[in-house]
Parts: structure tokens; C-alpha cells; sequence
């Protein structure tokens, strides 16, 4: 529903697991919630990121965006969200998993509370304040506002606040 029908799915993690044979830094996640997505869908996806062992694994709940046809669909859960963090955490121990904006968009805390759960990357918004507003991949979104440094100074509060710093050496996988 969410891609062309050109672009099966068969294709796609064909296209991942490629990437990651010749050396690429390879990720691979899902959209909890998302239109057409099913709980039952939950165990093969979850074997399929055991199988392939990505470097870094992306999820959060689907935030519904007025401009879209998704617009009147229901966003996906935060708790489903935050137990699916600490379980691919469990499966994942070396894997870069990221408290996404869309959980702090849906939730205050949400955000510490991914880290909590087993997070283990924040992204801030770096983007200049006058370009944002061409990246709204859904509404309400977190710190489109903020200036980089003021974005950087709260979210550096934010993860002292759990008992986490911030480091801002290497970005990328490193194996454990």
C-alpha cells in the first residue's frame, strides 16, 4: 500500500541483503501501524531483520499526514512502538537503534522513553529552519522550530535527564 507495485517487497529486502554482501552499512526497519500493516506481519518481519543482521534499525509509529491520502488513518502505537525497541534491542545487541522523532511527535518523552526501551541513537535536526518545512514527512513534527544549536542543547538535557550523554564521535556501526 505504502510502495508501487512495481517494487515488491521480494525486491526490496533482495535489494538490502545485496547491500550489505558488498560492505554497505546496511538498514532495514518497518512503520509500526502503518495503513495496511497487521500484527501478524510482526513475526516475519522480526525474523527477517534476525536474519539479515542490519547495522542499524529504524522504527516508529505511522503518524497519519494531512496532505495525504493517509490522512483520517489512526497513527500507530506508542507502547506497541517502545516494546518492539526492546525486543529487537534483545535480538540486536550491537545494532544502532533510533529514538526517532516521530515517538518524541507523538509523546513528550518519548524519545527517553525509546532510549530507555533500548535505543540507542538520537538524530537531531540539523537542517537550516527555512528548508524544514520541505521535509514534513508528517504533521506536528518534533523541533521543526529550533535552531540547530537550541535543538542539539534541549535533546542534550533531554537524555541527561535518563542518566545517558550524548557522543558525538562516530556515527556508524562498529562491531562490539
Amino acid at each position: 500500500m505504502l510502495h508501487p507495485k512495481q517494487m515488491s517487497l521480494e525486491n526490496r529486502l533482495h535489494c538490502l541483503e545485496i547491500l550489505k554482501e558488498t560492505g554497505y552499512q546496511t538498514g532495514c526497519g518497518f512503520m509500526v501501524g502503518s495503513p495496511g500493516w497487521q500484527l501478524e506481519y510482526l513475526a516475519r518481519e522480526l525474523c527477517y531483520i534476525k536474519k539479515l543482521r542490519p547495522h542499524m534499525i529504524g522504527i516508529g509509529p505511522f503518524i497519519p499526514h494531512k496532505d495525504t491520502v493517509f490522512a483520517k488513518e489512526t497513527g500507530g502505537s506508542l507502547d506497541l512502538t517502545l516494546n518492539l525497541v526492546a525486543m529487537l534491542r534483545l535480538m540486536n545487541p550491537n545494532a544502532m537503534i533510533p529514538a526517532t522523532t516521530a515517538v518524541g511527535t507523538i509523546d513528550p518523552r518519548g524519545r527517553e522513553k525509546a532510549i530507555l526501551s533500548g535505543a540507542n541513537v538520537v538524530m537531531p535536526n540539523l537542517s537550516p529552519v527555512s528548508v524544514r518545512k520541505n521535509y514534513m514527512l508528517y504533521d506536528n513534527k518534533l523541533c521543526t522550530g529550533d535552531e540547530a544549536a537550541e535543538c542539539r542543547k534541549c535533546l542534550d538535557a533531554r537524555i541527561r535527564s535518563i542518566g545517558y550523554e550524548i557522543v558525538t564521535d562516530r556515527g556508524d556501526y562498529r562491531e562490539f
